[in-house]
This record gives C-alpha cells, structure tokens and sequence, in this order.
C-alpha cells in the first residue's frame, strides 16, 4: 500500500445518501422502517415525502424512518421518498413502497373425510394457504413432521398443490399435511390433514396416456417476466406408467446454464432472465401410451436501467458543464430532470440551460448553479433516479499524488501512473518519459482524463522514470516503473475423471520472475480456499500439484490453483469429477398384475457421473412355502427403459429387484419389491427327451427330461407314463405315475419295440397330450459271427477287409456294427546269413470298429514284411457276438529304416573308422549298406562328392586316403531287395597327432604354482612330464606324473616360498622360470645340532625309548587285572561302555590289533593307505563312446621326492579337471 498525505483545503460536501430506503410488507408496527443515510459538509438534514406529500418533521444525524407506538398500522402504507438537504443542495432517495397487513391466520376448517381412489388413478390435495403480498413457502408433511417424499409421481406445484401422476397402495395415508411458511411474518400454518385411502384395483390396471394437471385446460399460455426477474414454468402430468417430462426452446432441448430443471423436471426455472430468454417453451410429457404438449409464450420486458449517467464534479465560474444521463428498458423509458428535487420544469426558465434527450447543458456556470441535480428515468415498470453533485468553486491547482513512487509491475499488464489533481477549473497535467520525450509519443501510452497514464501491455523496455506536471505551472511529480518477468501457470490443472476411492492428482506447475521471491500457492475448491487437513486428504508438491487421495463423490469440483506474487498473479482451472458405481434404483413398483404377467416400474437413482448404460432386473421365485430359492437374473435392459412387462409361471411367489450398470460397476440391488404370486393352472409342457436306456434283456427302462420346478403349475405334479407294445394288435395302453425318471417295465422279452408316452400332470389336470415315441426292451449279445472273410491287398501296407453280414435275428438288438481284430505275429523270416533280423516286439492286438451295416474296410498302417492274422465280430450295445474264422495274410518287403547309431574313430590323420547298428525296422532282410562321404569344400554351398562305397552287411568300416585338412559328411543307408532306406548323416574329420603344450600360463603362490594351457583343436592326448629345479641350489631335477595336454591344468606343489625355480616340459624344448611368493628362507648357522653325528645319536635314543615302551604294554596286556574271558567281553563291550577318568586306557584304538592279529592290522593299514593315497585323486576320464583316455595321478613316481604329489583334482585351490580330447572323433562330429 503506498501512503499518499493530501493536501485539499477544506471544502464543503454536497449530500450523498449512502443507505436507500428498500421496498417491504410491514405486518406490524415493530416491521415500519424506512433507512435513509447520508453524509455532507455541513450535516444535511432528513424530511420524508408519502404519496407526494409531505410526511413528518424534518430529521436530523439520521434520515431512517419508524412507527410510533401508537400509530395506526395500516396508516403507514404508500409511496416513499426521502430527501436529504444542506446549503450545496438537495439529494433524493428512490421511491420505495411500504404495504402493511395482518400476520396471516387460518379460518377454522372443518375436517375432511376421507377421499377412495382405485389404483392408479391420479389427484390432487389442495393447499389454499392464507393470501398475503409475501408468498408462503409450502411443505407437505406427515404427522411425524416428516417431508412427503417427492417424485417424477408425486410432485409440489407453484400454488403449493399435491399432485399425484397416478396412485399406489403405499400412498394410503391420514395425515397428508400442508404447511404455509411465511418467512417475513415469522408464521408456520398447517392446514387440517387429509387423508386418502388407496385400494388394489380387483379389474386389470390399464396404462392411460398422459394429461396435463398443471397448466389445465390449454394447450398454450403465456407470461410476462421483467428482466433480472426469475421466471420458474411448471409442467405436471399425469398418466399411467408415470410420464417424463422433456422441455424444448424454440425448437431444440434447452441447454444448461441459467436455465435449471426442478421438481424432478416438473418445473424448468430461469434465472436473472434476459431479453435473449424471450420466445416460445415447450413441454413434452410421454409414457408408453403416447404424448402431450404445452406451449408457453414467454415476453420479457424490462424497468429502467442506467446505461451511462453522470458524475460529481468541480467547474470554476465560466465553464460549460455537460449531464449525459442515459436509460433502458421495455419500453423505453421516459428520462426528466430535478433540481435539489424540484423537477426542472417547475423552475424559472434560464437561457443558460439546453434539454436535449438525455443531455443537460449549462453555459457559463456561476457560483449560483452549485445544487444537486436528479436524472429520472420512468416507464410502466418503474423509475430509477440518480443525484449528481455539481459544485461551482474557483481553486489553485495542486497534485495530490506523492512525489518519488516506484510501480512494479509484470510483463504483459497495464499499469496506471497516478497523477490526482485538485483545482478548479480542474488542472490539466502531461507526462513525459525521463530522458526519452512526452509520453504520448509511445503508442502504448495514453492520458485518461483524471490525469493519470495508462500504460498497455508493459515490457522490459518500459522500465524507466516518468514525470507529471501541470500545465502553465511549476509542479510536477516523478514515477519509476519496474517490470518483471510474468508469473505463469505452464502445466494447469486438467478435467480428471476418477474412480471412487482412487487418488488424483491436479497439476499446477508455474514459473516465475527470480527476484520475486516466496510465491504463494492456493487452491480452491469451487472457489473455497483448499486448506491441509490431519487425515491428509489434501497434499501440495513443491511444484505446485494438488493430490487428493482417496476421492469420494463430494470431491467432486472445479479445482482452481492460484500462483501470486507480491505483483502479480495467475490462475487456472481444472476439475475432478469422481465416478462411481450408480446408487440403488428406487420405488420399485409392481402394476397390471395378471394371472401370467406383471408390470415392473422404477426411479433410477443417481448415475455418480458415469451414465446408466442398463438395468439388471432379477427375480426371486418360490414354487412352494418350505423351497429355498435364490436370486437369479432373467433379463437386462437399455438404460431409457424404466418399465417392462415379465411373464411369470403359475403356482409361484415372486419378488423383484433392479440393479444399474454403468461404466464403474453394477450397483447395489434395489430393495426388493412386494411379493407377488400367481395361481395353481395344468402344466403347459410335457418332458422332452423320452427315450428307452433298457440294459437288461427282459425289462424296458423309460426315461426322459425332468421339467424344471417352475414348469409344475401346481401341487401334486407327477410324470404319467403309458406304454404298449407295437408289435401286438392288443391297441390298450398300459400306464403308470412316477414322480422322478427311470421308469422300469419287467417281462418285456428282448429287444422289442414298444410305444412310450410321458404326459406331465398336477392336481388341476394333466399337461398337452404328449407324442409317442418308440422304444425298445433290453439288448443281448449277437448269436452269428460274420462269413466269408476276405483280405485284398491294397497296397504294401494297407489291405481291404470284407466280410458277410449276420442275420438281422442272431443280432438281438440295435446292431452297431463289426469289430476287425488284427494282430500282427512277427516278421516274416530270418536272413540268408543264418542270424536273425532286428524288428520291434509283435504289435498289440489292434481293433478296428466299423459302424452300421457296413461290411468293408480298409486296414492301414501295417509294417512291412510281417505276418497277420484278423477275426471279425458283431457287435450291440450288450457287447460282441462270436468272432469269424481266423484269417492269416502277410506284407511284403519295403525299404528299411535308418540305421540306429553311427560312431567314429580316428586311428590316423588320413582314417577313419565308422561303426554301426542294423536299423530297428530292417521291413526285409537287410542285404548291405551304402555308405558316401563328401568333402566340405570352404567357400562352396555344396559339398563336393568324393566315394561311394557299397558295403555288404557288416557293421563297421575304415575310410581311408582322407585330407586331414578337411571335414567330411558321411551318408550311411540300409539295403534289402526293395530298396535303399534312409540315410544317416554326420559330419567329422580326422584326428591330428598329439604334442606338448608350448605355451604355459603360470600363476605362483608361496609353496604351488598352477600351470595352465590351451590344448590343441582337433589333437589326440599326449602325455608329458613337468621337470623342475631350484636356480640357486642347483641339483638333481625333479619331475611330475604323468600328465595329459587335453588337462589344460596342473599343479605343482611341495615348492619353497620365496624361491626362483627353472621349468621344463620333457619330452620338448620349452624352459621357462618362475619365483614363489612368500620371504627367501635364511640358511641357519652352522652348530653341533646340524651335525650329522648328533642327529644319528639323537635319533637312535628315541628308538630304543619307543621299543622299550611297546615291550612294557605288551607285558602288560597278558598280566592285567582281569580274566582272559573278561577281557574278551570288554573288547566286545568297549563301544557301549561308559569310559571313567581311572579306568581310561584299559583299551585304545591301536590296542585293538594284539600282536596275535597281526593279519587284521596288517589289512587296515593296507586298506587306510590305498584310500588315502588314492582315493580322492584318481582322475579317470572316459571317451564319449567309453574308452578309457584318463590317467592315475596321485601317487609319485618312485623315483622323485617325497613331498612334491600332485593332485591337481582334490586341491582346494584347482579347478576341477579339464574334459580330454578323446582318442576316436565322436566329440567332432557331434553325437549319434
């Protein structure tokens, strides 16, 4: 805020009335009162003037008028207006009027009887409250003060009516009460309760087509309506289903806006109307039965409005001054001046003065023409007024605005230097740029008319100082203007439409000027400020977002969020609306009940904001008292429909509900209606699906569909079953009841035909008569097997079977048809060789049906060169008859299969060896093989054709003369006299002879070094030794075992740390060096303990003490304090025995082998050495095809040092052996 310190002598202030007098109804003496307000230099004084009279004694400090106590009331109804005076003029108030009545009272009323309407008929209960110039607010209520539920069915109408578009049973009722609330007299009046009995209509309801209750009688009204009133049409049918209401304007569906729908759309409300809301409504109500119209021709009008009028100001003698007073209205108003409150035309004529319409001249004014003049604009509607102070007065000029203010401002808005003068004649300022010229020269500049400058659109460039001066003085004022950058909303807030129970969240990102510090986030929420909450429903982001969790139907809104500075600000808006499952239909109803049929209505309850797509309609049926049932769904329908019609099932209790569906969900079941039942009638239907399921030979077993519960109609339901045979001319139908399916008939013979019937009955009577249909008593097997079988080959594995057919007789029921039993007994022969061919365990027997009287088939997917045999038999539903005579037929030759493995060997680099098993399905006597190999040929998409080798029957073979550089593909078949089979194929090549490595890694630790290569591709196993000596000591070499190149690792331990030792690969050239990890060990000094002489004394005492000690244990092992037979047990019961601290030592582990059992010691010790020497470190390696190509690495050679054993597969720190080449070149050429 900036403080600006005024300096105006002190002038006096023509009267300005700040409270008007308002229109009202006084029902009392305490309502008279009449406000009127003003201010003025010096204090005006009141008088009040009633119907154009004066009313009362002059008033003065304030104007307001009120009711003496003993006034009459009625006294104080009229026209008012007050005038307010002091000696610059006189000012007058708006013409208010005060209408006085009586607080409304009811006349005493008799009490009413009560009204029968039939179901469905329409009425309506009257209202009639009180008359009063304040209309009462109306509310129907029960005895409990409880609001009459309203409807689309039951509506309020203006004059405070009941209406009923059609009635039900519930609305019966005593106590339909209307209460009058006169909100000003602060008076409720009830009216005495009516009451109306509703009775269910014995005939058929029948739908009717809708009529109009209010407005009656017409098709068309019309209306007058002042702009800025509220105009409210009421449209209230009736009819039967309830009809809807659609409203139309000038043609079309009105659009939302200030146009509401009300009452359940009974009643279309137009708010704050405008001249554009003139033109013709329309009401449509429709049901089922068809439609009605009414018209509504609406004219708006309008009282008197301003549309410009003039305002206080100061003129020195001399100076034209210039009123423009201008009004509008319907029809157009009437606009008459008034002088401190006496009309113009009553004063004295002064040429000075000019009327022209809605302009008043004076000329040359003097001090004399200070006053207070009216402009009154009138027409049939009412009159407005407004007073305006003309003050003649001769002042020197002064700028009331302080000197040195700094404006800020934002990019982009307009900004008004203030430059407030006072002075009259009323001074004249211009402004100019500092440093740049007069201000008028920039286009986005302008002078208003009080002085000040008004700047558009600022930039960054506009930053500067501006002076304002007043013309033909010295004083003057400086501004500075500061603009910044604009504070923007970059990402605002979107429509959102959220689930129930889900988060949202609102976007509010902005940027803002960088020496504008702390912007200030708000949100609102339908314009309320959005504030943290402690179940944190609401959550900021730091860059200005809006969370709102868990959002519920109320969050439904507009979101606005606003970014503010201490300059400025921006603001944008979005929305959520929340969608949810709908609410529950409502007032569920049923109507039209007949014996077969009802009438389902109901309200749809609020869609949440995701439109109703269709109705679920369910139904609760029960067929007796004592039967649960449950709910089931029996029909959906489109979301316009709100009625249907539902055939229902005799002898059942129903119940109904309804369900919505949109796109969230289904919602809740509707409370389910009245039960409704419909009476007992003779079933409709028979069973379907009679049939005869007879198993046994001499009985018939009927059966048929049970009909559901619904279809039974009645009590006592039975299924009637009647039969007869077909075949008999005995034409009396045999019958029986059962309750439930099968029905056994005993006696019957095998197979034969009879006549069944199931006729479906209930207490009231029997179903439709049913159709009969034929069945037939129990099967048997058949008696005849076929003849004349038949075999004809077709092909060399598949034959036609043929066959004659069996007596209709010996079949003894249906018959299905023939099974072929085929069974396959081996091949064929052996081979010329003497050994027996390979083929697969003789087939399963094979079954093939054949249905129907059918008395051929063909017989596929035999094996080649195998014998068969087949039988035939009939067969029924009872099972086969006998089989036919065994018939044997056999299949030739074909071309084999493919052999079952293929290996190789390499045993030089230009050989190699293949080895084969006979196919598994040899289909003939396998006569040799065919075997091909090619050569790969580099860069070529085909291989190039080497050899092709027929070779007899054998089952290996050596190629030789091969190029060890190249691979081959080897193509090996089968043979016999039909044919070559198909070929086996593998790709390989020859083994290269081996050699040592010649590239080793090394990798040393303090007392090991790992040795590590790469074996060669495509080379055999070679084996070497590592050979290995100290650099420093010199001496003997020491060697390793035996080692693999296909190893690629090894391990060599038992080295000293810190040592540099020489490498060699023997048998081959390659040395190599290495150094141990770890501190060089430091030679002792030379003493008697290293003596040899010393060492050798040393070692024979401990010797002779050990012999010595083994003499003693052996003495006393044969003393010993128990017997020799005790002794026995203890060796026994050593292991279970509980050792004592004094008797520990009697045994031990090495005393268990006495000196008689040297044998037993002598075999574990054995035993213990092999498995510790080498059982963790035999590496055995086997070829893919089994052939041993490992070695035995574990224990050293004889010859080496103890001390340095390798055993590279058991140490911790190796990884585990590498797999070996192998020695034949199966690993190559890929597995069999």
């Amino acid at each position: 805020m900036l403080s600006v310190t005024t300096l105006i002598p002190p002038v006096k202030e023509a009267p300005t009335i700040t409270t008007q007098p308002k229109s009202h109804t006084a029902f009392s003496l305490d309502d008279v009162s009449l406000a009127c307000e003003a201010t003025g230099k010096p204090t005006p004084s009141f008088r009040w003037v009633k119907d154009g009279k004066q009313f009362g004694e002059v008033l003065l400090e304030s104007g307001s008028l009120t009711a003496g106590p003993d006034d009459e009331l009625k006294s104080y109804q009229g026209s008012y207006r007050c005038y307010v005076a002091n000696e610059l003029g006189t000012a007058v108030s708006d013409l208010v009027h005060l209408i006085t009545e009586p607080i409304p009272t009811l006349a005493r009323e008799k009490k009413q009887e009560r009204r029968p309407f039939e179901e469905g008929e329409s009425t309506v209960l009257y209202c009639n409250p009180p008359r009063s110039s304040v209309a009462p607010k109306i509310h129907w209520m029960d005895k409990q003060l409880t609001h009459i539920p309203l409807s689309e069915r039951v509506t309020i109408s203006l004059d405070g009516n009941l209406y009923f578009a059609n009635l039900i049973v519930n609305d019966s009722r005593e106590d339909f009460t209307c209460n009058a609330h006169y909100t000003t007299a602060s008076v409720i009046l009830p009216k005495e309760p009516i009451a109306i009995a509703v009775t269910a209509s014995n005939s058929v309801v029948k739908s009717r087509r809708p009529q109009l209750l209010q407005p009656a009688g017409t098709q068309s009204s019309s209306y007058l309506v002042l702009r800025g009133q509220t105009l409210t049409l009421e449209c209230i049918p009736e009819g039967l289903p309830t009809p809807e209401v659609q409203w139309e304007w000038m043609g079309s569906p009105v659009s939302p806006g200030h146009v509401r729908k009300l009452q359940y759309g009974r009643w279309l409300q137009i708010e704050s109307v405008l001249e554009t809301d003139d033109g013709d409504y329309v009401c449509i109500a429709t049901n089922n039965q068809g439609s009605i119209r009414h018209l509504y021709t609406v004219t708006v009008e309008a009282a008197p409005y301003w549309t410009k009028w003039p305002e206080d100001q100061l003129y020195a003698p001399g100076e034209t001054v210039r009123l423009q007073c201008q009004a509008d209205g319907i029809p157009t108003p009437n606009v008459t001046w008034s002088i401190n409150g006496v009309p113009i035309t009553e004063t004295d004529v002064d040429p000075r003065r000019r009327l022209t319409p809605g302009t008043l001249t004076l000329i040359n004014v003097q001090y004399s023409d200070t006053a207070v003049y009216q402009c009154m604009a009138t027409n049939k509607h009412g009159n407005i007024l407004v007073n305006t102070h003309i003050h003649v007065v001769e002042l020197p000029p002064q700028i009331l605005t302080a000197d040195g203010l700094v404006y800020s401002a934002s990019a982009g808005k307009t900004v008004l230097l203030e430059c407030r003068t006072f002075g009259s004649p009323l001074p004249k300022v211009d402004w100019e740029i500092v440093d740049a010229g007069p201000a008028h020269a920039n286009a986005k500049m302008s002078q208003m008319t009080d002085g000040r400058l008004q700047i558009s659109n600022v930039s960054k460039e506009d930053s500067n100082m501006y002076r304002c001066s007043v013309t033909h003085s010295n004083r003057s004022i400086s501004a500075e203007l500061k603009v910044f950058n604009r504070t923007k909303i970059v990402d605002p807030p979107q429509d959102l439409h959220v689930v129930r129970g889900n988060d949202a969240v609102l976007q509010c990102k902005y940027t803002v000027d960088h020496k504008l510090k702390d912007p200030t986030v708000q949100w609102k929420k339908d314009g309320h400020k959005i504030t943290t909450s402690p179940d944190d429903k609401y959550a900021e982001y730091l860059d200005g977002s809006l969370k709102v969790t868990n959002v519920q139907m109320k969050d439904t809104g507009t979101y606005s969020c606003e970014i503010s500075t201490k300059l400025d600000s921006d603001s944008a808006a979005g929305s959520i609306t929340v969608q949810d499952k709908p609410a529950s239909p409502h007032l569920l109803e049923l109507s039209e009940k007949m014996d077969r049929s009802v009438t389902l209505s109901w309200t749809p309850g609020a869609d949440n904001n995701s439109p109703v797509s269709e109705y679920v309609l369910e139904m609760k049926e029960e067929q007796d008292q004592a039967g649960s049932s449950r709910w089931e769904k029996f029909k959906t329908v489109p979301h316009d429909i709100k009625h249907l019609e539902v055939h229902l099932e005799p002898y059942s209790t129903y119940h109904f509900r309804v369900s919505a569906v949109n796109a969230i969900g289904h919602s809740e079941p509707s409370p389910p209606s009245d039960s409704y039942s419909t009476p007992a009638a003779k079933p409709e239907m028979n069973p379907e699906n009679v049939r005869t399921v007879s198993t046994d030979p001499n009985s018939m077993v009927i059966t048929w569909k049970e009909l559901e519960r619904q279809h039974f109609n009645g009590p006592g339901f039975k299924y009637k079953i009647y039969w007869r045979q077909s075949s008999d001319r005995d034409l009396h139908w045999k019958e029986s009841s059962v309750s439930n399916p099968p029905f056994i008939v005993n006696d019957t013979g095998t197979f034969i035909p009879f006549e069944i019937k199931i006729q479906a009955a209930n207490d009231l009577g029997g179903g439709p008569e049913p159709v009969a249909k034929i069945g037939y008593s129990g099967e048997d097997v058949p008696l005849e097997a076929p003849s004349q079988v038949s075999v004809t080959e077709l092909n060399k594995t598949a034959v036609m079977v043929r066959w004659s057919p069996v007596s209709t007789e010996s079949v003894r029921g249906l018959l299905l048809g023939y099974k072929i039993h085929l069974r396959r007994k081996g091949p064929r022969t052996h081979s010329r060789r003497g050994r027996a061919i390979r083929s697969p365990a003789a087939d399963k027997n094979r079954v093939i049906e054949v249905s129907g009287h059918q008395l051929e088939e063909v017989v596929s997917d035999l094996q080649f060169y195998s014998n068969y045999t087949l039988t035939v038999a009939p067969y029924n539903s009872r099972g086969e008859g006998p089989h036919s005579k065994a018939y044997h037929f056999s299949t030739p030759e074909g071309a084999p299969g493919p052999i079952s493995s293929l290996t190789f060997e390499s045993p030089s680099e230009t050989e190699v060896t293949l080895h084969w098993e006979a196919p598994h399905n040899p289909n003939g006597e396998i006569t040799g093989y065919l075997l091909q190999h090619l050569e790969i040929v580099p860069g070529s998409s085909s291989p190039r054709l080497v050899e092709t080798i027929d070779v007899p029957a054998v089952t290996e073979y050596t190629v030789k003369n091969l190029d060890p550089q190249s691979h081959y593909l080897f193509y090996l078949r089968a043979r016999n006299t039909a044919g070559d089979g198909e070929p086996v194929i593998r790709q390989g090549a020859t083994l290269l002879d081996g050699e040592p490595p010649s590239v080793i890694n090394m990798t040393a630790g303090e007392t090991s070094v790992n040795l590590s290569w790469v074996p060669g591709d495509r080379h055999r196993n070679f084996a070497f030794r590592f050979r290995y000596i100290q650099k420093s000591n010199g001496g003997p070499w020491e060697e390793s075992e035996q080692v693999n190149s296909t190893q690629a690792f090894y391990q060599l331990q038992g080295l000293d740390p810190g040592v540099w030792y020489l490498l060699q690969i023997w048998p081959g050239n390659t040395s190599l060096a290495f150094k141990t990890n770890g501190p060089e060990l430091q030679e002792l000094p030379s003493s008697f303990a290293t003596q040899g002489w010393f060492i050798g004394l040393i070692s024979a005492m401990i010797l002779l003490m050990l012999v010595l000690l083994i003499l003693c244990y052996i003495k006393k092992s044969k003393g010993g304090k128990y017997s020799v037979k005790d002794k026995e047990e203890g060796q026994v019961d050593a292991g279970a025995r509980t050792m004592k601290d004094d008797a520990f030592g009697e045994y031990s582990d090495n005393e268990k082998c006495s000196v008689s059992q040297p044998s037993v010691c002598e075999s574990k010790r054995s035993s213990s050495d092999s498995l510790a020497d080498y059982g963790d470190s035999v590496d055995i390696q086997f070829n893919e095809d089994g052939s041993f190509i490992g070695q035995y690495s574990g224990r050293r050679d004889p010859h080496t040092h103890g001390g340095h054993d390798s055993s590279g597969a058991t140490s911790p720190n190796m990884p585990p052996p590498s797999i070996s080449f192998p020695t034949s070149v199966t690993g190559i050429l890929g597995p069999n």
